[in-house]
């Protein structure tokens, strides 16, 4: 039997899921979480930083996204300081990081559909 077969559920955080992919996809589903932790993967990154990087993304977005990954334990979001401007660094956790096999098959998997069908474009602002 498959290790994600054994129960007819999964449990992570006292929240429960049909199976292990609605589990991963639940932390690392949507347009843009996947696309964040990318980014992290080599460094952490302030926000702004972020914001330059994913350009297509909404402040409102990127800071939704943010909360919702570090409140998964996926990012660790650290203050520097106490009086503005403050200094607010985002980076990912040793969770987050256990992602980072599957950011890299992600990614190599989109460059071989896109080298395959695709092409890659440059959009001058």
């Amino acid at each position: 039997m498959k290790t994600e077969c054994i129960g007819d559920y999964v449990k992570l955080k006292d929240k429960i899921y049909p199976c292990t992919v609605s589990l991963t996809m639940d932390l690392i589903g949507g347009k843009w979480k996947a696309v964040i932790l990318y980014h992290l993967q080599n460094e952490p990154k302030r926000y702004n930083e972020l914001r330059r990087e994913i350009p297509a993304i909404t402040e409102m977005t990127l800071s939704l996204q943010l909360k919702q990954l570090e409140k998964d334990g996926l990012l660790l979001r650290k203050v520097y300081g106490t009086k503005p401007p403050i200094k607010v660094v985002y980076s990912l956790t040793d969770f987050g990081k256990s992602l980072i096999p599957v950011l890299e098959a992600i990614t190599n998997w989109g460059n071989q559909v896109v080298n395959e069908n695709g092409e890659f474009v440059n959009v001058s602002s």
